[in-house]
């Protein structure tokens, strides 16, 4: 959680920008680093997510409803992909 979301309790579009853009690297990288399944299959999940609402008005329905499950999850999927990074170095 960023200063600004503990702060204000709504994370801003920024911050749902960069979250974004983390996830999907993530994923890119997690892919080609061959990382288990469980951990590519939920930074998909969460680039998906992300992907689809930014098809939506930032105000709409379906961004309410779904953008801090699709946060949530983004950010429990990288914790896990930085720690199995870092023990797996060589991927």
């Amino acid at each position: 959680m960023t200063p600004k979301e503990r702060d204000e309790g709504e994370p801003t579009m920024m911050d749902v920008r960069h979250l974004r853009r983390e996830a999907r690297t993530a994923l890119e990288l997690a892919v080609v680093g061959l990382a288990p399944s469980s951990i590519t299959d939920r930074l998909a999940l969460a680039a998906g997510l992300f992907e689809a609402l930014a098809e939506f008005p930032s105000d709409s329905p379906p961004v309410a409803a779904t953008l801090r499950r699709a946060m949530t999850t983004a950010r429990v999927a990288l914790e896990d992909w930085t720690a199995w990074r870092s023990q797996h170095p060589e991927s």
